[in-house]
């Protein structure tokens, strides 16, 4: 079969087929570096104040557009609605969000997923998590090289093989308001809940994991290639299940709380 027959087939146009993405410069991976790091202190910030504060700050004589395009790409939006920064799929549906008053007693109550930026020396990828809210388990995550929704899946199922939450919350991003990510929670009858629109603490304590594995992990170690990188996660997330001591758990680990003895996140 002819390649002008694959993509007429598929719908694919035959020159995208051919084309290779261009890597981001090595100026701009240091700017994402560098809002990803303000992100994480002013997670109010949007476009605007991001590049002021590149500006005025690390004297980088940047353009709005320029910051709003990496903000965009990183999957980084404010705190406050900004227009254009983050949307859901005009298509999917919307769940409200069912945790504004809930008390969280016991694990596997509440989990939540969510994506976040992750730098390498030259490039970056994104990473997902789900996490059990109760004892700030990790019980599962991915990595990829795209923010399409795959990999959001494969971290779903895979913490479900596991277990089952009564309740699942996320942003109200494309890859968990996609109808394969909410069809697997309401076919194993879980609850969907879904932050309010630019109310980022509404995930608080994945919002606070990704603060501790950037500070404690990522920022201190510049990864070259992917391979790395997964190994690297892979050890620092044991440790912090399984060693890391959290003074919210009255100094147990996240391990210990949900009930577990040494078992290997991988």
């Amino acid at each position: 079969m002819s390649l002008r027959r694959q993509c007429e087939l598929i719908g694919l146009n035959r020159s995208s087929y051919y084309y290779q993405p261009v890597p981001e410069s090595p100026f701009n991976l240091t700017l994402m570096r560098l809002i990803d790091e303000q992100y994480l202190r002013t997670p109010f910030y949007g476009y605007l104040k991001m590049t002021e504060y590149l500006r005025q700050k690390k004297g980088y004589l940047v353009n709005h557009k320029r910051v709003y395009r990496l903000m965009k790409q990183m999957g980084l939006r404010a705190v406050a609605p900004r227009p254009h920064m983050s949307r859901p799929h005009p298509e999917h549906q919307i769940y409200p969000y069912r945790l504004r008053g809930v008390n969280i007693t016991r694990p596997n109550q509440v989990w939540s997923a969510d994506i976040t930026y992750v730098p390498m020396q030259r490039g970056f990828m994104y990473l997902v998590a789900v996490l059990d809210w109760y004892s700030r388990y990790v019980l599962s995550w991915e990595l990829s090289n795209t923010l399409d929704g795959d990999f959001c899946l494969l971290a779903l199922e895979r913490a479900l093989q596991r277990s089952r939450p009564e309740i699942f919350n996320t942003d109200q991003g494309a890859q968990f308001t996609a109808n394969a990510f909410t069809g697997r929670l309401e076919r194993a009858e879980i609850k969907i809940s879904m932050d309010g629109k630019g109310r980022v603490f509404d995930n608080i304590f994945i919002e606070r994991l990704w603060r501790t594995v950037k500070y404690e992990h990522l920022y201190l170690t510049d990864y070259t290639t992917g391979l790395d990188l997964l190994a690297g996660l892979a050890t620092y997330f044991d440790f912090y299940n399984h060693e890391r001591f959290h003074q919210s758990l009255d100094y147990r680990t996240p391990a210990q709380v949900y009930g577990l003895n040494q078992v290997t996140l991988v």
